[in-house]
């Protein structure tokens, strides 16, 4: 059942109240004007199910690590398996909050609606001052700008020589945080990074605090909308200077072709469950303005072929092409020796599919980590690499794409 509130849609919700629940998982959609967020756990799923016409049978909430590359291709990482979240799980909440424009709904079933209404007014009930300032956290490169340049050397080869054309090499920082308010932390990290497919997951005392910018995929009913996302540039508080970095980006030869080739692996990823002729690209290389950086988006969509659902175009497109490279394959390949440590859940995705027949799905980037368990967080950042890249600046955009990240989170 769905139940409108009685609350205006802009209060506030008081994050910290939602410690008292151990399943959860939030996800903006800042296009569409929409956030849900999905608490608590009616039952877990193998996968998301779908009624005959295509539409998700109930909401469903969930989570898909990097390392499924595993279970859909002929692959085995080289490092231990990281003891974290599982490779995907999916999730029927017992309450999804969402927000839409003048509108804040409860979607509940009848037995949990009491309960439900409750947990509302706790979420939503003024919060607390924090009593305990928090302290910046302290984060450790685990490898150099040295090594980077090694890594990326080896990878140059590879391209040179003609065995990938693109991937995407990526890099982790660590800290020690044993005293983190996860929920404070990403309450400053959404407000801050007002990031455009932003999300929050809680599994346990594992955590996600996830300011992404860039979609994995979208769907309504049975058209599916792709949108990788290559090419970086800082935002300047100077309107002239900030106009000149977004066209400097836009005309970026090399920026473009990074993206072209990420949008070219998605349109065959799609190819494989999409109907004859019905793969077309809406946007090429576009600039999108967010709150720190500028970023190049392309927009390719697809309606699926009869007998495929929304799950099925998530698996043949997953690892997304803007985390791999190209050809996939074989760039998925170098990454897992050039790499110093398993993905996890980066470059994985954070999504939802609602009974509505929409869905959307994120690319798990601009995302801090956190074991509440240890106190240890990571937060990794990556570039694309191909033929006539310089290294360094590569190493610069990594810098500015974690800065980017902890800058949000200070308190």
């Amino acid at each position: 059942m769905r139940i409108t509130l009685q609350l205006d849609p802009a209060r506030p919700l008081n994050w910290r109240a939602l410690n008292e629940v151990q399943t959860l998982l939030y996800r903006r959609v800042a296009d569409a004007d929409r956030a849900v967020l999905g608490l608590g756990v009616r039952h877990t799923l193998e996968a998301p199910q779908f009624d005959v016409l295509g539409r998700a049978s109930d909401w469903t909430f969930g989570h898909l690590a990097y390392d499924l590359l595993e279970r859909l291709e002929p692959l085995h990482s080289r490092h231990p398996a990281i003891s974290e979240l599982p490779t995907a799980a999916w999730f029927v909440p017992r309450w999804v909050l969402e927000w839409t424009p003048g509108r804040l709904q409860l979607h509940v079933h009848p037995e949990d609606e009491q309960e439900g209404r409750a947990l509302v007014e706790r979420l939503f009930a003024p919060a607390a001052k924090a009593t305990a300032s928090a302290q910046p956290l302290l984060w450790r490169e685990t490898v150099d700008e040295a090594h980077y340049l090694a890594r990326c050397a080896e990878l140059m080869r590879h391209i040179h020589r003609g065995d990938i054309y693109e991937v995407n090499y990526c890099t982790e920082r660590v800290a020690e945080a044993p005293g983190l308010d996860p929920f404070s932390a990403f309450e400053r990290l959404l407000q801050r990074s007002q990031a455009a497919f932003a999300g929050f997951l809680r599994s346990g005392d594992h955590f996600a605090l996830c300011a992404s910018p860039e979609r994995f995929l979208a769907f309504r009913d049975r058209r599916v909308v792709g949108q990788p996302m290559k090419g970086t540039r800082p935002r300047s508080a100077d309107p002239t200077e900030d106009g000149r970095l977004a066209k400097e980006l836009a005309n970026d030869p090399k920026e473009r072709s990074e993206n072209i080739m990420a949008l070219d692996v998605m349109r065959n990823d799609l190819s494989r469950i999409a109907a004859s002729g019905s793969v077309q690209v809406e946007e090429l290389c576009a600039v999108h303005a967010h709150a720190r950086v500028h970023q190049m988006v392309s927009t390719v969509s697809a309606s699926l072929r009869d007998g495929h659902t929304a799950y099925d175009a998530v698996l043949a497109a997953f690892p997304m092409a803007s985390m791999t490279g190209a050809p996939k394959y074989r760039a998925m390949q170098l990454i897992d020796a050039a790499e110093e440590q398993r993905r996890g859940l980066f470059s994985g995705s954070l999504g939802f599919f609602a009974p509505d027949g929409t869905a959307d799905l994120n690319v798990v980037i601009r995302t801090v980590l956190y074991d509440a368990a240890s106190g240890k967080a990571s937060l990794t950042t990556g570039s694309a690499l191909t033929a006539t890249c310089d290294p360094r600046q590569e190493w610069a955009e990594c810098q500015l794409k974690a800065r980017s990240v902890i800058e949000a989170l200070q308190p």
